[in-house]
Order: C-alpha cells, then sequence, then structure tokens
C-alpha cells in the first residue's frame, strides 16, 4: 500500500492576513506545513475536521512576563494557559525575579528551563543593567535573544531599573548593530513620581488615580525621547505597550524623518475604559492604565489605518493576593492575566465592529513574528512555516476565569464574565495537537526555544 502523503490534514475555514478561505485544508508533514488549498483535501495518516470553523495561524504573543512575579518557575503555568489560549510563541520580557536576563549566561540558563518546562514555543527578550550593561548587549544577541527591552520608569533597580539617558543612547548603538529592535517601558518618571506624592499626601489612594498619576502625557513624553534617540543612532526603537494613539502616530513622523521607530497595542487598551478601572480595582491595575472610551476608539482608528505594529497581551499573571486593594490603589502589583483570553477576545473585539478575522491573523500572529526576527518560521499558514494552528469555534460564550490552565492563585482575569464570540476548540504546535478544547495534551519541554531566525526588523507601515 502506498503511503499517505502527509501525514496530517487540518480542515476549516482557513484565515489568512489577507483573505478567510472556505472549505480549506492545511497539510503537514513533520512539524511544518507542506500544502494548504481548498476543496477536497488530500490523502493524509490522519485527518483533523475542524469543518465550519476558522484556522488561523497560532498566535505569537510578543509581550509576556511569565517570570515577574514567581521567578522561572512561573514558565509552566503560562504556557499551558498559551496551550489553552491558542497561542503558539510567546515573546518572554527579561525582567525575572530574581535575575533579569542581562546576560548571555543567564539567558542560556533560562532557555534550559524553557525547553525542560514550556508548553510552547518561546523566544526570549534579553535587557541591560542599570550601570555597565552594555558590554553584554553583542553576547545576548548572540545568545539567539529576539529583541530587547529597556524602561525608562524603575520598578526596582535590579529587576526593572531606569536606564538613563547617556545609558540608553549607548545602549542604543549597540543594539543597531545587532539589528534587534529594542522595545522601551514607556513612562516618564519624573512626572509619574511626582503626581503619585501629591496624591498619597492628599489622601487620594482609590482606583481612579492609578490612572490620573499617570496620565497620557507621561507616556508621550517618554516616546518623545526614545524617537529622538533612535534617530540619533539608528537603532530600532518601539514602544511596548501605547495606551494613546499619539504614540504611534509619533512613531509615524519619527519614521518620515529615517528612524526606525513603531509601536505595540496591548488588547486591553482596544477595549478597557477608566470606568473598568474603578470597577476592577486592583484586577484592573496595569501600567500604563487603562484610558477614555474616546481614547480606545482613537485606537481602532489607529488598528485600522494600519499604524500599530502588532497586538499583545503584556501577560502578568500576579498572584490573587498581591491584586487584591485594601484601600491604596498603589499597592497592588501592576500587570494582567490575557493569554487564555486573548484569542477569544480578539476575535470578539473584531467582531463587534464588523472586522474581519483576517486581522487578528496579520496583528496577532504575522506582524509579531515579522517584528521579532521568527518570521517565516513563525506566524504565518504558508508552506515551510511551522505547522502551528488555533481553531476557533464561533458562538456565544462566556469567559469564566475558573478555567485558566495555570497555577491556583493565577486563575483571575480582567474579562472574567465577558461574552465571548469564540472560543478555542483546538490548537496545534507543529503539527501535534496540545489543546483539544477541554485539555491541555502537551507535557512541560513540548515547546522549544526559538532563537531569532535573522537580523532584519519589520516596520511596514508600522
Amino acid at each position: 500500500m502506498t503511503p499517505a502523503p502527509f501525514d496530517r490534514v487540518v480542515l476549516g475555514d482557513l484565515v489568512l492576513p489577507d483573505a478567510v478561505l472556505p472549505g480549506g485544508w492545511v497539510a503537514v508533514r513533520g512539524e511544518v506545513i507542506a500544502g494548504l488549498g481548498q476543496g477536497v483535501p488530500p490523502p493524509a495518516e490522519d485527518i483533523a475536521d475542524h469543518s465550519g470553523k476558522l484556522v488561523l495561524p497560532g498566535l505569537v504573543d510578543g509581550h509576556m512576563h511569565t517570570s515577574s512575579s514567581t521567578g522561572w518557575a512561573g514558565i509552566e503555568g503560562a504556557s499551558m494557559s498559551a496551550a489553552a489560549g491558542g497561542v503558539t510563541t510567546c515573546v518572554d520580557m527579561p525582567y525575572d525575579v530574581p535575575r533579569p536576563v542581562t546576560d548571555a549566561g543567564i539567558f542560556r540558563e533560562k532557555v534550559a528551563v524553557v525547553e525542560a518546562t514550556s508548553h510552547v514555543d518561546m523566544a526570549l527578550y534579553g535587557t541591560i543593567t542599570k550601570e555597565g550593561g552594555v558590554d553584554a548587549i553583542a553576547g545576548l544577541a548572540e545568545a539567539g535573544a529576539c529583541s530587547f527591552k529597556l524602561s525608562t520608569y524603575e520598578y526596582d533597580a535590579v529587576r526593572f531599573p531606569r536606564i538613563d539617558h547617556p545609558t540608553m543612547l549607548a545602549a542604543f548603538r549597540e543594539i543597531a548593530k545587532t539589528g534587534l529592535m529594542c522595545a522601551i517601558h514607556n513612562e516618564d518618571q519624573e512626572l509619574v513620581l511626582r503626581l503619585t506624592a501629591e496624591a498619597k499626601a492628599a489622601g487620594r489612594c482609590d482606583p481612579i488615580m492609578h490612572a490620573r498619576t499617570r496620565p497620557p502625557l507621561a507616556e508621550s513624553m517618554a516616546d518623545l525621547e526614545i524617537f529622538e534617540m533612535a534617530l540619533e543612532t539608528g537603532c530600532h526603537v518601539h514602544i511596548a505597550h501605547s495606551s494613546i494613539a499619539r504614540g504611534f502616530e509619533l512613531a509615524e513622523v519619527f519614521r518620515r524623518s529615517g528612524a526606525r521607530t513603531s509601536g505595540e497595542a496591548c488588547i486591553q487598551y482596544l477595549c478597557m475604559t477608566e470606568e473598568d478601572l474603578v470597577r476592577l480595582e486592583g484586577f484592573g491595575k496595569c501600567n500604563p492604565p487603562f484610558r477614555t472610551a474616546a481614547e480606545v476608539e482613537r485606537m481602532w482608528t489607529a488598528l485600522e489605518a494600519g499604524k500599530i505594529a502588532y497586538v499583545s497581551t503584556d501577560h502578568a499573571p500576579w498572584p490573587r493576593e498581591r491584586k487584591l486593594y485594601r484601600g491604596d490603589i498603589f499597592a497592588p502589583g501592576a500587570g494582567l492575566t490575557g493569554l487564555q483570553s486573548f484569542a477569544p477576545l480578539f476575535y470578539t473585539l473584531l467582531a463587534e465592529r464588523g472586522l474581519p478575522p483576517t486581522l487578528m491573523a496579520l496583528y496577532g500572529a504575522e506582524r509579531p513574528a515579522r517584528f521579532h526576527g521568527l518570521f517565516p518560521k513563525k506566524g504565518a499558514i504558508r508552506v515551510g512555516c511551522d505547522a502551528d494552528l488555533m481553531v476557533l469555534e464561533r458562538g456565544d460564550f462566556t469567559f469564566d476565569a475558573r478555567d485558566i490552565r495555570d497555577r491556583e492563585d493565577a486563575r483571575w482575569s480582567p474579562y472574567d464574565g465577558r461574552a465571548m464570540k469564540a472560543r478555542v476548540a483546538a490548537t496545534y504546535l507543529r503539527g501535534t495537537c496540545i489543546w483539544d478544547g477541554r485539555d491541555v495534551l502537551a507535557k512541560p519541554g513540548t515547546g522549544r526555544f526559538v532563537p531569532r531566525q535573522h537580523r532584519d526588523t519589520h516596520l511596514g507601515g508600522a
């Protein structure tokens, strides 16, 4: 008997960045996509029939923090949540407890933990120490870092330091030599510290003051500083999370002057408002904070105009105890869970606005893969790519935080109870089903470290 030419064929409506192909199929040989089309599928050892459902590329979350609160032990649970949420590649931030990823030695240690414990594939950011860290940049790039992350605001002098202007300028010059992108946490420290001190002195520690003490101006001031340095050095400088449309406008202005500048939007800034911060209290606290409903509309205008690089989650699974509001909004940790809600929420927001799911394939998979140098290995349904796929079942669902696949104290969500128009029915990592709609089938160590594939950074229209 002649063996079937493919190991697996996945059936469904294929969602590409520019089209939806009804009645489509994706053929897998080994771990990569070997063919795709519409109509009668080719023979295969296994047929995964998801007819009537949407088949998208596995999402690439370009911004998450698995280890900022629990250390590298957090990789295992967060990656489980990713598998259940259709995220097949995570790009993890370097601000880990107790040591940030500031040199090639620490980087290689983290790679080993990823390959032993992760359920999905993972690329890694690198960063530098507050002082004297510029010399480690070349080694981090050589070790496979996909991008760098620095901050204009200090949360901790060791784990998450503010990098002063002279050091940041020197770092940008070195990073420019590597060809990698440098993402920036963009808030002006002097302004935020002064406003926070004044709020505390006035006895104003209620939830809305988190937004009032970190106003849009704190972002745009930081954006101008980092973009001027981008213009000076030639480094690709990227806003790690713009909550305001002006950030993307500024990036565009500097690109017209010859700079390599861009910015991403986290999914929360496309739907959450200051009213949600008041409602959720500590569980709605993130930096930058939620903005007004009018700003949310401006963010969508920027997305539809192609000004945004990509959409991410900034997933930060703080223990529930660290998010409780006890009369002081400045005390809880800043960050939201978002990996498992990412796909259903993104689809829902698009559907509610009458926008096509193709934007999800573009901004949630292909573009983050391009910006982090992982494309074409990751981020697309095309021949030669890793066979990373997500299957969405459309319908009326409710997101339940109790279903989050992570440690018990990380099963909370700002989207708990939200009506969703889709759920993740299956996830395939390199051709193997790792989520069947009910259970995570992957084991710790199923995931692999994905080094940056090339030096090119992608700007496109953003």
